[in-house]
């Protein structure tokens, strides 16, 4: 096993302040592992950042065949809970002949500031379509109700998470250690670094005329380089530098510091897993991975927030700098 490297750190008066440690892999479809930093084998569990392969059974199946590339950019979500995504995700269950109450989600304040500052002036509280989970939830519901399954779609030995585990068994190239139960309360399964990005890589390499399986994965990552908004929200590390990249590359977040990268262009796949879960630091590394590759301007004010970002105190004062660690990338 190999060490976590440094990958972030921060600097304050000319003095090094703090520092995250992590783990990332870059994999090719056609060579395989070609870069990785600590350990590529580290098991994690990918938590949000896999929310593409868990919508893979959902078209494969052909149950949603007929969706819009919103609604597919939706099921890859962890979106803001704003009224866009709300009334889409909303809809999208009424056409189903479904309802808020048949997610097994549950309801959390939005992170939208907007919604949220609704909800309470109208007294009122959050639902289940306010999670930023939603989407992919509504796609679960219409798997399910494809294969005329139960409505208890979250439970591991249901046919919905079960042909989840399958789809995320295979193109991770590994057999699962096991799951944890998600924010959402959907089964998490966890791989390694290495196998998280190789998931990455087949998305990427993708054809949209191959097999069931390119097809599905090519309309999802078409679903979310079209619609970023949806994927994640204003002003969230996952819209801003998708839109910053103009369609080229599909990037996703997870709780506790996991990032990813679909890279059809170069036919590659990225994952990595900062070690104490701060998100500062994986937006950081990922920006620095995807400068690096020729992917993001370093300059672009998306990359800066993140990368190379001068901290100010509330007084508007400089006061340090956040910036990848020598020899990362």
């Amino acid at each position: 096993m190999t060490d976590p490297v440094r990958m972030v750190e921060l600097w304050r008066g000319g003095l090094l302040e703090s520092w995250h440690l992590g783990h990332a892999a870059i994999w090719s479809a056609d060579a395989g592992l070609v870069e990785s930093w600590g350990d590529p084998g580290a098991v994690i569990f990918p938590r949000s950042s896999c929310k593409m392969v868990q919508a893979l059974p959902l078209l494969e199946s052909g149950a949603g065949k007929g969706l819009s590339s919103e609604q597919l950019a939706l099921a890859c979500a962890s979106h803001q809970g704003a009224a866009l995504h709300v009334g889409k995700v909303g809809q999208w269950l009424s056409d189903l002949g479904l309802a808020e109450g048949d997610l097994r989600c549950g309801a959390h304040m939005p992170a939208d500031t907007a919604e949220r500052d609704r909800l309470i002036r109208a007294w009122q509280q959050p639902c289940q379509i306010h999670n930023n989970c939603s989407g992919k939830h509504a796609g679960f519901l219409m798997l399910s109700q494809h294969l005329k399954a139960g409505p208890d779609y979250v439970l591991p030995d249901h046919p919905v998470q079960q042909a989840v585990r399958t789809a995320f068994e295979d193109v991770t190239a590994e057999a699962s250690p096991g799951f944890g139960i998600d924010g959402c309360s959907a089964p998490n399964f966890a791989t390694t670094v290495a196998g998280l990005a190789r998931a990455m890589a087949v998305f990427a390499a993708a054809p949209s005329g191959g097999s069931v399986r390119d097809r599905a994965a090519a309309r999802l990552v078409e679903a979310m380089m079209a619609h970023p908004e949806l994927v994640a929200g204003e002003g969230r590390a996952c819209t801003e530098l998708m839109r910053a990249m103009r369609g080229r590359v599909a990037i996703k977040t997870g709780a506790e510091a996991v990032f990813v990268a679909i890279v059809p262009e170069k036919r590659l796949g990225i994952a990595l897993k900062i070690l104490d879960g701060s998100v500062r630091a994986s937006e950081a590394a990922i920006a620095a991975l995807l400068v690096r590759l020729g992917l993001l301007d370093p300059g672009h004010p998306a990359t800066l927030k993140r990368l190379d970002a001068v901290q100010v105190n509330w007084r508007g004062i400089q006061t340090g700098i956040l910036r990848a660690a020598p020899g990362f990338p």
